[in-house]
């Protein structure tokens, strides 16, 4: 591992365990994961899925907004690996998705037309609590090596201390009503990113990072930025003049 990457890791976590306050941002805390997992790990995207609390799992986060790309995140909330890893609690992997249609025969094609080809789970777990999990795609055929898988679960695990924080922990309402907030709040940057398609002709992708770019340059959270955008209490124009703090994700999904 080189000096560069080390000190890399070394600021991702730091980065990520200064997040982790009282009142913090969950799905704003997510999308930092799911990038990061991207420029740490020889994977070309990541996503994270959370449990709804009522027997489902949903997609929350991503480390891009493109469409073919949240299109794979949803499709694994039925079926894939990321499904199998939640229900099991353990690392589900396919080092070539081509081979693995009858396994998976929904999953399985639609990663491989979006350009992916091996894929690999890792649990969100805290002792015997699975609230969610992290899943890495590449593009290239082959497993996706011990030393990514690895690393991939110990910033899962960052993630699901981040999420649980230890009054959680202590009160399973209040976990069920954060993973609740983090979901809905997703429907709202959902709807915010359509509204700034429709208005500024962005892609879903650039719509999001302008919602992100705007909270972080204004210390908001995203999921408030999101819903006033949606209303149409925050003008789309606000959003599109305003400057960028530089930590927005690439266009591409590597």
């Amino acid at each position: 591992m080189s000096i560069a990457r080390d000190q890399q890791l070394a600021s991702t976590f730091v980065t990520l365990a200064d997040t982790l306050v009282a009142d913090f941002d969950v799905l704003d805390f997510l999308g930092l994961l799911t990038e990061r997992a991207v420029d740490l790990l020889a994977v070309d995207a990541a996503g994270v899925i959370l449990s709804d609390q009522r027997g489902g799992w949903r997609p929350a986060a991503g480390s891009s907004e493109h469409a073919h790309l949240v299109e794979v995140f949803s499709a694994q909330t039925r079926q894939g690996p990321c499904l199998d890893c939640v229900r099991g609690g353990v690392v589900v992997a396919s080092a070539d998705l081509t081979d693995d249609s009858g396994r998976w025969p929904e999953f399985a094609p639609a990663a491989v037309a979006a350009g992916f080809r091996a894929a690999c789970a890792v649990p969100m777990r805290l002792r015997d609590d699975v609230i969610g999990a992290l899943t890495l795609l590449s593009t290239a055929p082959g497993a996706i090596d011990e030393p990514s898988v690895t690393l991939g679960q110990a910033l899962a695990d960052v993630a699901t201390i981040g999420i649980l924080q230890q009054r959680a922990i202590r009160h399973e309402a209040i976990v069920f009503e954060q993973l609740q907030a983090a979901l809905h709040h997703r429907t709202v940057v959902e709807q915010a990113k359509g509204v700034l398609a429709q208005v500024a002709g962005l892609g879903m992708h650039e719509s999001y990072t302008a919602l992100r770019e705007y909270a972080r340059a204004n210390q908001r959270r995203l999921s408030a930025v999101a819903s006033e955008v949606a209303t149409g209490v925050l003008a789309p124009s606000a959003l599109l003049d305003a400057p960028s703090t530089g930590s927005g994700s690439t266009e591409s999904t590597r």
